[in-house]
């Protein structure tokens, strides 16, 4: 089973009436879905990146979206993405 991730869901600067699924605390600003892909990479999630999708409330935006293996609640997926993108952003 996948789970699909899109960068407004752990992007720091949206609010969650935007698509931000968990807390700012734990969201990073402004994530890039190379971030996320190469984060999702690390944490052996299996990911595919499909750059020409388009996030439903953003839809004039092409974005992209990331398919990962869902070995874990999807909010426990997006915060060690998160995490992940921090730890390489440093």
């Amino acid at each position: 089973m996948k789970a699909i991730i899109w960068p407004a869901n752990i992007d720091a600067q949206k609010p969650r009436a935007a698509g931000r699924k968990i807390s700012v605390k734990h969201a990073v600003p402004s994530p890039t879905l190379g971030e996320i892909e190469d984060a999702a990479r690390r944490l052996g999630l299996n990911p595919e990146t499909e750059k020409e999708k388009a996030y439903p409330r953003e839809w004039w935006e092409k974005g992209g979206r990331i398919n990962v293996d869902r070995k874990m609640q999807k909010t426990l997926i997006l915060k060690e993405l998160a995490k992940e993108v921090r730890k390489a952003r440093k």
